[in-house]
């Protein structure tokens, strides 16, 4: 319907933000094979599978976008499937991460974040931009194992302090990247990040991370 000129001024995709997902099945065979043609609400995919035994898998161009973040958004912005790349973590929910997964895992962070130029504290987990729909990568996740290697976000020890009378815990939620128009799915996704427990009321120490998490935050802004 239009006249074809090409011009040069184009670029691929790039993202700018990093999905971690567990696979909740029983092997990476299994999981390749669903990744490459559907599950129960139809056709997924990923960018990467890492295995137990620390196997990477690539499934999708980095610059493509992948079916593996669905409906949800992230810092206001939805279609998250858009900006992001999605990993996949052979892992069933139930059993902690395997050494050489997450070695792999770290790996390929580092690769990506350098790659790319995304933002090294912009790794946030499924459940975390979907909370009424995900829970994984659930409360096993070593979350703090990955922010001491310099990845994701985790309170400082230093800001872990009593927040004053006026805190708003939704507003540091929503500081965060948090979705807030369901406050317990919200929390839930949050306590499984920062306490690994599950829950959907905040007790003080969730409200010391948040304010923790907040100070760093809008020191960062």
């Amino acid at each position: 319907m239009a006249e074809w000129v090409p011009s040069p001024n184009h670029d691929v995709r790039r993202p700018t933000l990093i999905v971690v997902h567990f696979t909740q099945q029983d092997s990476v065979e299994q999981s390749l094979h669903t990744l490459s043609t559907a599950n129960s609400h139809g056709r997924v995919s990923s960018h990467y599978l890492i295995g137990k035994d620390g196997g990477l898998y690539q499934l999708v161009a980095d610059e493509h976008r992948a079916w593996h973040a669905g409906a949800g958004s992230w810092r206001g912005m939805s279609d998250v499937n858009s900006f992001s790349i999605g990993i996949e973590l052979d892992n069933n929910g139930v059993e902690p991460f395997t050494e050489p997964l997450i070695d792999s895992l770290l790996v390929l962070l580092e690769d990506l974040t350098a790659r790319w130029s995304i933002p090294r504290e912009a790794v946030i987990g499924h459940s975390d931009l979907a909370p009424t729909r995900k829970v994984d990568p659930g409360p096993l996740f070593p979350w703090q194992r990955l922010h001491e290697a310099g990845f994701g976000i985790w309170p400082e020890p230093a800001l872990m302090t009593d927040p004053p009378a006026d805190f708003d815990p939704l507003l540091a939620l929503e500081r965060i990247g948090y979705a807030v128009d369901a406050p317990e799915a919200t929390i839930r996704a949050f306590r499984h990040r920062f306490r690994g427990m599950e829950g959907t009321q905040l007790d003080a120490e969730d409200l010391r991370i948040l304010h923790a998490l907040w100070q760093a935050q809008s020191g960062a802004r």
